[in-house]
């Protein structure tokens, strides 16, 4: 008897245990669904997804609407690219060459904004002691800079305007900013082509000339721009749109708060508040949606991609703006 009653509780613990098994499971489960309201921000460091990330802004709006946000470190454009056609990431932000090379490759994204233009976030440098003065003196010259990256495009507009091509110079491509910096330091590179807050931290650390300060070239406007999948943007477009109206206010605030944008991003990379100053202090801020203007500034540096061999056909820029 107590033989049959120790198989029936044995059989009835059993049966408990498969119970909350699938009671875990199904757990689990609502648990999925709730990450599935997550929304994948990809970033780079000191640009204005940071700076929005820091205030909160859009962690508070995102969560009003049910979704939590997760933000996404990349140290530079291209391989926040990688992120958003791998389905990595939903959003993310980066300048206008990745955006040119992913769709001469036929990667899946879409243009959804981009910033106010920042000329002089991007520069080309040269030590003081180098004995280069003008843009001129560099034919011959090795220069570093990220493949196709904004400062590279700058680089060349400069380049044509001292009345040299991209043949006449070295180029040398280095995995990201800090190693071009590193290739800088040491003279393996005779001048840097670089971007902010990497540009101005070289500018504050370093004794260098800015061979492109106070000029413009082509009218060149250097903006970061907003991109997204194409999943993403086709099913969430309304998203898409909080987020682009949270970074505008941000933006704005920032604008207005430039100090306190200083100290909290200076804490954020752990740089210096002096080259943090020197970034912050000579950019406007501000988000929209890609404009006729804007579509024709990014369709002339791709056919000068183009024209130079940096792709290997040209492309049509629009085909790849979203709709909303």
């Amino acid at each position: 008897m107590n033989i049959r009653k120790g198989i029936i509780s044995f059989l009835l613990l059993t049966f408990t245990l498969v119970l909350f098994a699938c009671g875990t499971a199904e757990g689990e489960g609502s648990s999925t669904s709730d990450k599935n309201k997550t929304i994948r921000i990809g970033y780079q460091k000191g640009n204005t997804l940071h700076i929005l990330k820091e205030t909160g802004f859009l962690d508070e709006a995102a969560e009003e609407v049910g979704y939590d946000i997760k933000w996404e470190m990349f140290t530079h454009g291209n391989t926040l690219m990688e992120g958003i056609y791998a389905n990595a990431i939903d959003y993310g932000h980066a300048a206008d060459g990745p955006g040119i090379f992913a769709q001469a490759t036929s990667k899946p994204f879409v243009y959804v904004g981009a910033d106010e233009p920042n000329p002089e976030g991007v520069g080309v440098m040269v030590k003081k002691d180098s004995g280069i003065t003008s843009l001129k003196q560099l034919e011959g010259k090795k220069i570093g800079a990220l493949e196709g990256g904004n400062h590279h495009y700058l680089a060349i507009l400069a380049l044509e305007s001292a009345g040299l091509s991209v043949d006449d110079v070295e180029w040398v491509y280095p995995e990201d900013a800090a190693t071009g910096r590193s290739l800088f330091e040491t003279d393996a590179i005779d001048a840097l082509a670089s971007y902010d807050p990497f540009f101005a931290s070289a500018e504050e650390e370093m004794e260098v000339i800015t061979l492109t300060e106070d000029t413009t070239y082509d009218n060149y406007p250097n903006r970061t721009f907003y991109f997204a999948s194409e999943n993403f943007a086709k099913n969430h477009p309304d998203l898409i749109e909080l987020i682009l109206e949270q970074t505008d206010i941000a933006d704005k605030w920032a604008n207005e708060n430039r100090d306190e944008v200083v100290t909290m991003m200076s804490e954020a990379l752990g740089i210096s508040e002096a080259t943090i100053e020197r970034q912050i202090y000579r950019r406007t801020f501000g988000a929209s949606k890609i404009t006729e203007e804007i579509i024709t500034e990014q369709q002339k540096q791709a056919d000068k991609y183009e024209e130079i061999g940096l792709i290997p056909e040209q492309i049509d820029v629009r085909e790849k703006v979203f709709e909303f």
